[in-house]
């Protein structure tokens, strides 16, 4: 006799259902948690800082925002397969849904794949990227009280 399968969510009631989708809902990646407009890219690699580990270079500046951002930029220089290169995005997307509640509020993160023919793995781009964020929101707040330092002497 073959295993019952447990319902899936959307046909289970009452409070289990309730928590499913609040969960579920706190860790989607929604519109505006995206960059879109080449701007903010620029902004981001002008003014920003970096820290760089052996999935992906990590370059971040605040957005003014009560949350951050996902930007994504793979070159179709390193990847000539559109398939390749979707995979990254997609796994570094998915690393940016799961960890977002553990990274610097009010960033602009932009993610680059630190070498060509990178095929990432999703666990450790989570802890990557959340180690690699933290350094360069550091980096960026030192810069910044130098430069604070630096012009009232």
């Amino acid at each position: 006799m073959p295993k019952k399968q447990p319902a899936p969510p959307s046909q289970v009631s009452g409070a289990a259902s309730r928590a499913y989708n609040t969960a579920v809902a706190s860790l989607r990646f929604r519109s505006h948690q995206r960059m879109k407009s080449p701007g903010s890219f620029a902004r981001v690699f002008r003014q920003g800082s970096r820290a760089r580990s052996g999935c992906f270079v990590v370059a971040l500046a605040p957005n003014g925002l009560d949350h951050s951002r996902l930007g994504l930029s793979v070159g179709k220089r390193i990847w000539k397969g559109a398939v390749q290169r979707n995979y990254v995005r997609r796994v570094f997307r998915e690393a940016f849904r799961l960890s977002q509640h553990e990274l610097p509020v009010g960033y602009d993160i932009v993610l680059i794949p630190a070498r060509p023919n990178l095929v990432p793995v999703l666990g450790e781009a989570c802890e990557e990227l959340v180690a690699m964020a933290r350094k360069a929101c550091d980096r960026y707040e030192q810069a910044q009280a130098q430069k604070g330092d630096g012009t009232d002497s």
